[in-house]
């Protein structure tokens, strides 16, 4: 693994080395990647001028379909990010050469290309080849609203003492199933400072550097790096902040097989980082269940088989009703073929749960430490 942006510890202060490894390159070429200056600490804004200086940091990995429109978002943004750092993870398509050809035109986007990477390490890449303070996070697969940075930058205007903001995100909803997908595992708003959002969502966020070297970035991970991070930020004791309104729209799975194997992909790396109590004991526990009412359907009544649906139609029921302000009526909240294609996706997400579970189990790789973020 390269050691690009490698973070030491120098007389009681953290410092940001220099960029050494070759591994990751630049537009194509070889050698040493820029370097941040010195942080600043505790920066106070009264306007959203061009002062205050942020990067924007995107790990990408064959993206080719996606990235026209995200960077065409980026490139919208009523408050211009000052540079925008597009990390290629071992794209097969052509991702970096569509990427360069995209940005040819505007200096603020730099392409490195860093092998392998993880969406974790290449975030780190990225952050630490940043060059300004404040870095806003996003991903491939994502249209950001005009105002989305601006609305990040806002809250820490009104508190310069917030090290984190947290953005909202929406499903795009195309077609039936990807509505079907939206009810089934996208979570409901719940009420925040400011108003409505969503779970915390990685891809729409705003960090300030310090805070990301205090917690030694992102885990090295393909999934679950993002919901570690923000676990280690709010127990670091940073401020938090909440932009409802600067919203990213995110594309989902737009097919059966492809959220099967993208679950499956969550499921496994959730595992390998011993996450098993935030999803996959809950959901054992159900099919435990199950499992009784089975065994009871067969020695004693089929009747019992009858508790089973029930069960299920409780778990789609409550997926649905919890976006029943979301939808455009009680004739949407009611449509049986849409509470049957909920209840597949639901199935679909549990057998790749378990799927994904029993293949962490067998394969067990080690949890690579952080080269990026180091504190000597």
């Amino acid at each position: 693994m390269s050691k690009d942006g490698r973070v030491t510890q120098n007389g009681g202060g953290l410092r940001l080395a220099q960029v050494k490894d070759k591994t990751v390159t630049e537009h194509g070429q070889s050698g040493v990647s820029q370097t941040a200056g010195p942080v600043q600490s505790g920066v106070s804004m009264t306007s959203l001028d061009q002062a205050f200086k942020v990067s924007v940091v995107i790990p990408v990995r064959n993206e080719v379909g996606s990235l026209p429109e995200l960077i065409a978002s980026l490139q919208l943004q009523t408050f211009p990010p000052a540079e925008v750092v597009i990390v290629d993870g071992g794209s097969t398509d052509e991702t970096v050469a569509q990427a360069r050809r995209l940005t040819a035109d505007d200096h603020r986007f730099r392409v490195l290309e860093a092998g392998k990477a993880t969406p974790g390490r290449g975030r780190n890449i990225g952050i630490a080849a940043a060059c300004n303070d404040w870095i806003a996070l996003s991903d491939a697969g994502n249209r950001l609203e005009p105002q989305w940075l601006e609305r990040l930058i806002a809250v820490v205007q009104r508190d310069p003492a917030v090290e984190f903001v947290y953005g909202n995100f929406e499903p795009i909803v195309d077609s039936f199933f990807t509505r079907c997908a939206s009810l089934a595992y996208i979570p409901p708003k719940q009420a925040r400072p400011g108003g409505l959002i969503r779970v915390p969502f990685i891809a729409s966020s705003l960090v300030r550097r310090e805070a990301w070297r205090q917690v030694g970035g992102f885990p090295d991970l393909r999934a679950a790096e993002d919901l570690m991070f923000i676990e280690m930020i709010e127990q670091q004791g940073c401020k938090i902040g909440w932009a409802p309104q600067a919203t990213v729209w995110w594309h989902m799975q737009p097919t059966l097989s492809g959220t099967y194997k993208r679950f499956a992909l969550y499921s496994r790396y959730n595992v390998w980082a011993g996450r098993q109590r935030f999803w996959h004991y809950g959901i054992a526990r159900q099919y435990l269940l199950v499992l009784i009412f089975l065994v009871l359907a067969l020695v004693h009544s089929p009747w019992w088989l009858g508790v089973i649906a029930l069960g299920l139609a409780a778990r789609v029921g409550k997926s649905i009703w919890g976006r029943r302000r979301e939808g455009p009526g009680l004739g949407w909240l009611f449509n049986p073929f849409q509470f049957l294609g909920v209840a597949l996706i639901i199935l679909t997400v549990d057998l790749a749960t378990f799927v994904g579970w029993a293949q962490a189990l067998l394969q067990r790789p080690a949890i690579a430490a952080n080269p990026e973020v180091t504190r000597d």
